[in-house]
C-alpha cells in the first residue's frame, strides 16, 4: 500500500511538472529565433523536473553533426561532447530510440565508458533523456534531439520522472515547432526583400547607363554583367559601385567618369 508521504511526493512533482509545462504553452505563442526557444526550454526544463541539476538539448542535423543547441550549466556540454564523439550514450540512445533513458552513471561504465568518464568529472550521478519531435503527431514526426536532464544524485530519476518528462518534452517540442516555422517565415521574408533590394539596385544602375552611355536596356544588362564576370564580384555589387560613385561629390571629375572608375576597380 502506498503510504501517504509517496503521494504527497508524487503530487508535488506532478505539480512542479504541469507549472512548467503551462510555461512552455506560453512559449509557444512567443515569436522568438529557435536559439532562444531552445535555451528557454532548456531553463524551462531544470525547474520542471526535482533533483534536476541541469539541462541541455541535443540536436541531430540531418545532414550534420550532432551538437549541444542549449544548456543551462556549460559543463554538461562536456558530457554531451564525449557521446557525439564516441557515438555512444544516453542522449543519442533516447534520439535514436525514441524513448526516455534513465540512467545511474555508475552502473554504465561497460556500456558507455566514454560517457561514464565525463559525467564522474563533473559530479553527474544519473541521468534522463527524452526525445525531441517536431512536426504534426505521427510517426513521421521529424528528429530534433533529445533533452538531457543531469543529477548529482545517484537517486535523482525514477520511472515516474520519466513519465513527467515525456509530458514536458511533448510541450517542449509544439514550441520548438511553432519557432521553426516562425523562423522560416521569417527568413523567407528576409530573403524576398533583400531580393527585392537587389533588384531595385540593379535596376537603378541600368538606367544610369543608360543614360550616360545612350543604350537600351538590353545593352545596358550585358555591361553590368560583364563588369560582374571581369571583376568576378556580385552583379549587385557593380551596381551598388556604380550608384554610390554618382553619390560621390567630386569636382574634378564628370558624373560619367566616376562610374567608369567604378565599374573598373577592383
Amino acid at each position: 500500500m502506498t503510504d501517504d508521504s509517496s503521494i504527497v511526493d508524487s503530487i508535488v512533482r506532478l505539480s512542479t511538472t504541469s507549472r512548467a509545462v503551462e510555461a512552455l504553452r506560453r512559449l509557444q505563442d512567443a515569436e522568438e529565433p529557435l536559439d532562444e526557444v531552445l535555451t528557454r526550454v532548456a531553463e524551462t526544463a531544470v525547474k520542471a523536473i526535482l533533483d534536476a541539476d541541469a539541462v541541455t538539448i541535443t540536436v541531430l542535423p540531418k545532414d550534420g553533426d550532432a551538437h549541444t543547441a542549449a544548456f543551462t550549466d556549460e559543463q554538461m556540454v562536456e558530457v554531451d561532447t564525449r557521446q557525439y564523439e564516441s557515438g555512444r550514450g544516453p542522449c543519442l540512445e533516447a534520439a535514436r530510440r525514441r524513448m526516455p533513458v534513465r540512467v545511474v552513471v555508475d552502473v554504465e561504465e561497460d556500456r558507455w565508458p566514454e560517457f561514464v568518464a565525463a559525467a564522474k568529472a563533473h559530479g553527474v550521478r544519473a541521468t534522463l533523456s527524452a526525445p525531441l519531435l517536431v512536426g504534426d503527431v505521427g510517426a513521421d514526426r521529424e528528429m530534433v534531439g533529445s533533452l538531457n536532464v543531469y543529477s548529482r544524485t545517484t537517486s535523482a530519476f525514477d520511472s515516474f520522472d520519466e513519465e513527467l518528462v515525456r509530458l514536458f518534452t511533448v510541450a517542449a517540442s509544439m514550441a520548438i515547432t511553432n519557432a521553426q516555422r516562425w523562423q522560416q517565415t521569417r527568413d523567407t521574408v528576409s530573403q524576398l526583400e533583400r531580393a527585392l533590394s537587389s533588384r531595385s539596385i540593379i535596376d537603378q544602375a541600368k538606367g544610369v547607363l543608360r543614360l550616360l552611355y545612350d543604350l537600351d536596356a538590353d545593352e545596358a544588362f550585358a555591361m553590368l554583367v560583364k563588369q560582374s564576370q571581369d571583376r568576378n564580384v556580385k552583379l549587385y555589387t557593380v551596381a551598388e559601385d556604380i550608384l554610390e560613385a554618382l553619390r560621390r561629390k567630386d569636382s574634378e571629375t564628370g558624373a560619367a567618369q566616376r562610374v567608369d572608375t567604378a565599374m573598373t576597380d577592383p
